[in-house]
């Protein structure tokens, strides 16, 4: 039996763990996956939003503000890169110049702070390679760019730190009440008892809803296309470069990444598919002609990969994060579309908060705010490089040349809490394989390495886990025979 189960690992899910893993509970995350996040929050922008965008008065206003606040410290404290590198609004068309105005207006109603109207000579000042029609701009040096991968990863090992498991490849099939007022949770891994349920389920949330709710949720699937673009296009823009927002979003952004590369995205498609991730030739076409309308001569021949993810939209355009109202001590987190990431860190605190005072929960007296990441060498001085090659060669053997990822780096990745047991698990954890060929080298000497860390056969390693697998059979013997 559990106090809480927490259903999904991605981002919000994480965030609610690590809250709830400062309190006296048992508490387990159940995600479908083989790994924390691998759905909406392995697939967005990257991007710390300042607030301006969200309905004034919207629990999305509150909490992308509230959570833009708590970045600083919560990534000081677990060890991740994120920087303020501020975002601006363009406006290319002068009849849109009142548009800035208005954002401006929602913003500090939102409190969001520092924010200022740019002049178009203003504009082109601080991003020569904004459009020549560029009117003017709405500039927040509070917005910022995170790596998302780092973040969910680092929230989830540091609640299972601190007591909070994780169950993965365990899909939620059904949920039924009790007589004694608890829940069951079946799974196809087995059932599970709990007293609270939390829906973190990203694009399923409506599903999970549903099956313990006569009032029916309906999440609309709205996919998301994204190109990235390699190193050498990182200092095209030094801010996140948005257009002015429609109904549809935020639109096609342009900003450069933690990681030194620029992201470009996403369109914006409502598609009932929650696995539809696939990329297009003609929505990558929409995407890189909207990108061209705000920021000229972007370098698109650099493009590294493209990519697609899947936002959990409500008709309201709002958070919904509640107890249901027929179903008792099952709380929601519905429609976490984008700002979600920027918010993540205050939702967990809400949730948290009303699960403590719901269930009267006690703080523990040993709760470990902190974690530190996998050692990065290339922050090292010369001589501490090589003294720590010295001690532990595995640090001297790069595996990922593009991104010069050593040994040493994928075995903490392997090793550390809900440590990595695919490619795409090693690649987000220590960006082997993000780089220029993507993963045309390394992915075989990572291969070796899982099969050596782990036992599994090379049959058995996949790339992102379920039928995602590499290698299907042997077509040689160990003597280099034809089998």
């Amino acid at each position: 039996m559990y106090d809480v189960i927490v259903i999904g690992a991605g981002v919000t899910g994480c965030a609610v763990a690590r809250e709830l893993s400062r309190y006296k509970a048992n508490v387990c995350v159940l995600e479908k996956c083989e790994d924390v996040c691998e759905g909406t929050s392995k697939a967005n922008s990257a991007i710390v939003h300042a607030g301006f965008d969200a309905a004034q008065g919207s629990l999305m206003a509150k909490l992308n503000v509230r959570g833009n606040e708590m970045m600083d410290k919560l990534c000081e404290d677990l060890d991740i890169p994120f920087k303020r590198n501020g975002s601006m609004v363009v406006c290319i068309h002068k009849e849109a110049l009142e548009g800035l105005k208005d954002l401006y207006d929602r913003g500090v109603a939102n409190g969001v702070k520092d924010m200022k109207i740019l002049s178009r000579e203003e504009a082109l000042e601080m991003e020569p390679n904004l459009s020549d029609n560029v009117q003017g701009a709405l500039y927040a040096p509070t917005g910022g760019i995170i790596c998302p991968f780092k973040l969910t990863i680092a929230m989830a090992e540091n609640a299972n730190m601190n007591g909070v498991e994780f169950r993965f490849n365990t899909k939620v099939e059904d949920i039924t009440k009790n007589d004694d007022g608890t829940w069951k949770i079946r799974t196809n891994n087995g059932e599970y008892l709990t007293r609270y349920i939390v829906n973190a389920a990203g694009v399923y949330a409506d599903k999970i809803h549903n099956m313990v709710s006569e009032k029916k949720a309906h999440i609309i699937e709205r996919r998301g296309d994204y190109c990235l673009l390699d190193k050498e296009a990182g200092t095209h823009v030094t801010h996140t470069i948005f257009p002015q927002p429609t109904k549809l979003g935020k639109g096609v952004l342009v900003s450069p990444t933690v990681h030194g590369n620029l992201i470009v995205g996403p369109t914006a498609v409502d598609i009932e598919d929650k696995e539809g991730t696939n990329t297009t030739a003609e929505g990558i076409a929409d995407l890189q002609a909207k990108a061209n309308d705000h920021v000229k001569n972007l370098p698109l021949r650099k493009v590294i990969t493209s990519f697609a993810g899947l936002r959990a939209h409500l008709e309201q355009h709002d958070f919904v994060i509640e107890e249901v109202a027929d179903a008792p001590c099952f709380i929601d987190c519905l429609g976490i579309e984008s700002p979600g990431l920027s918010s993540s860190p205050a939702i967990g605190e809400m949730v948290g908060n009303m699960l403590k005072e719901k269930m009267n929960l006690e703080n523990k007296d040993n709760w470990i705010s902190k974690r530190k990441d996998i050692l990065d060498p290339s922050k090292l001085s010369i001589e501490e490089r090589n003294e720590l090659i010295k001690k532990n060669p595995a640090y001297g053997n790069i595996i990922c040349r593009c991104e010069s990822i050593s040994e040493g780096e994928i075995l903490d990745a392997i090793h550390r809490p809900l440590g990595a047991r695919s490619l795409d698990g090693v690649k987000r954890r220590t960006r082997a394989g993000m780089g220029r060929c993507q993963a045309g080298f390394c992915s075989p000497r990572t291969m070796e390495i899982l099969n050596r860390e782990l036992g599994l056969s090379y049959e058995e390693i996949t790339k992102s886990g379920g039928r995602s697998n590499i290698v299907l059979e042997r077509t040689k013997n160990q003597k280099g025979e034809q089998a």
